[in-house]
């Protein structure tokens, strides 16, 4: 008897890993990705199981909101018509397709932009703002730290609550797991209604634990709205005890706070099934500049990985400059291939990077790819005064990306982020200010004393280089 049970448990196990590497398979994932979890299924199939149960599923067949109801959403848009000679430039109008075809980022015209450069500014905005709700606040933020300036905003947020205002909250089960169950308990007290999304529980949403909501964004009367890389926490607004937070986040007022109203909106719709309409939610806008903007979510599920394809389409296009800035670089082939491609060909490419950052493990993996990049003519610029989380692509003159994406895998292709790409000299100009005011607080690695670091180093970055799908 004791025999038959193990040849039995042997057949099941067999099947199963038989049954998961023919998913693998069918997939029709990359070659360069299918292989490797083959290997490790069979090789290493106890091991290989866990991982792929955790980080290997492909969820490019399954949605969590319907395209017919982002439609539905998107559709209470107002697209205001940019009067003549303006709008999108005409070397820009395939990305904006390819932005509209994916994700029905429809092109909104006239918002005026505000940067904040540290966390004590933003905080203060955005407090200010909430202060002055008169119908909803809508706010999403991948970290709600349980600490002084999420106490601070949970009072601000319980007053209003008080006094009528509607407020809807959305936050990471896992970025917020820190928060203790009382610091949600008073605020629900208060009538705020506040959801996880893709609430962690075994069995069933475990599978999607690495699938998280990057999102940062607020939302005050459908009138102003705030994104970018800033989550709620003391270390946002008093940095790292090794040195400042240097983070970029944004003031939307017009049309682009009715875009991430939508977006917003879109995700409260999958996370509560509650479908939220209407004139309030979407004023009339007015016109504050000559600038043309898209809001563009992206995730894990469905087919494009829109984010990822805009990056790489604007950077191959690019005619002049790419100029970048990341907490990360642990780059898909595409984009890597593209920006080595750029400098090549004589483009000015430049790759901001934290000296250090908040991960030694992810710093080593980052680390990996600069050999070939500066081989490749690219400028790496290490910021020295602090940690740099701000996220910024600019492409020539005119086109600046902003939002809450780092240029790494969980960004582009495991986490829900939502990115603006602005169409306009003005504020790339702007931008490129800010870049330059932080390079000249920039060490320029060297070719000839990065390539002698100690081979053990090397070693270690190469070894973690084969996790960055992971990190």
């Amino acid at each position: 008897m004791p025999q038959l049970l193990t040849h039995l448990f042997f057949g099941i196990y067999v099947l199963t890993i038989f049954g998961i590497v023919l998913i693998v398979i069918s997939d029709n994932r990359n070659p360069l990705k299918t292989l490797p979890w083959i290997i490790v299924l069979i090789f290493a199939p106890i091991v290989g199981v866990i991982f792929y149960f955790f980080f290997g599923q492909n969820l490019s067949k399954q949605r969590i909101i319907s395209r017919r109801t982002r439609k539905r959403i998107t559709m209470q848009l107002e697209e205001a018509a940019p009067p003549e000679g303006h709008g999108i430039p005409e070397h820009h109008r395939p990305l904006a397709t390819l932005l509209e075809s994916s994700i029905l980022a429809v092109p909104l015209y006239g918002s005026r932009i505000t940067p904040y450069t540290d966390g004590k500014a933003k905080m203060e905005a955005l407090l200010t703002e909430i202060a002055r709700a008169a119908h909803h606040i809508h706010l999403q933020y991948y970290i709600l730290a349980d600490d002084d300036t999420g106490r601070r905003l949970r009072d601000a947020l319980v007053a209003k609550a008080h006094k009528g205002v509607v407020v809807r909250i959305l936050y990471d089960d896992v970025g917020t797991s820190g928060a203790d169950k009382r610091f949600f308990a008073e605020m629900r007290r208060a009538g705020i209604e506040v959801h996880a999304f893709l609430h962690v529980k075994f069995p069933r949403f475990t599978s999607k634990v690495n699938y998280r909501n990057h999102r940062k964004i607020a939302v005050i009367d459908g009138r102003v709205a705030f994104m970018g890389g800033m989550n709620i926490a003391d270390r946002y607004v008093r940095g790292m005890w090794w040195g400042r937070w240097r983070d970029t986040h944004f003031r939307i007022e017009g049309s682009g706070a009715a875009g991430l109203q939508a977006s917003f909106l879109s995700d409260w719709s999958a996370t509560t099934k509650q479908h939220v309409a209407g004139p309030d939610y979407y004023p009339a806008t007015e016109r504050f500049t000559d600038n043309t903007l898209q809001i563009v979510p992206s995730g894990p599920f469905g087919k494009w990985r829109t984010l990822l394809q805009g990056a790489s389409f604007a950077v191959a296009r690019a005619r002049r400059r790419i100029w970048i800035q990341t907490p990360y670089y642990l780059p898909s082939d595409v984009i890597n291939s593209a920006l080595q491609t750029a400098a090549l060909a004589g483009i000015d490419v430049r790759l901001m990077l934290p000296q250090r950052s908040d991960s030694r493990i992810v710093d080593l993996a980052s680390h990996s790819y600069l050999d070939d990049m500066m081989k490749a003519g690219v400028r790496i610029l290490f910021y020295r005064p602090g940690f740099l989380h701000a996220k910024l692509l600019i492409v020539d003159d005119d086109l600046a990306v902003i939002g809450s994406a780092n240029m790494d895998f969980r960004s582009f292709e495991h986490n829900f982020e939502v990115n603006a790409f602005v169409y306009d000299p003005a504020f790339t100009a702007q931008m490129a200010a800010i870049f330059a005011d932080d390079e000249a607080q920039c060490c320029r690695l060297a070719p000839g004393d990065w390539f002698r670091r100690p081979r053990r180093i090397r070693f270690a970055e190469s070894v973690l280089r084969v996790f960055s799908p992971l990190l």
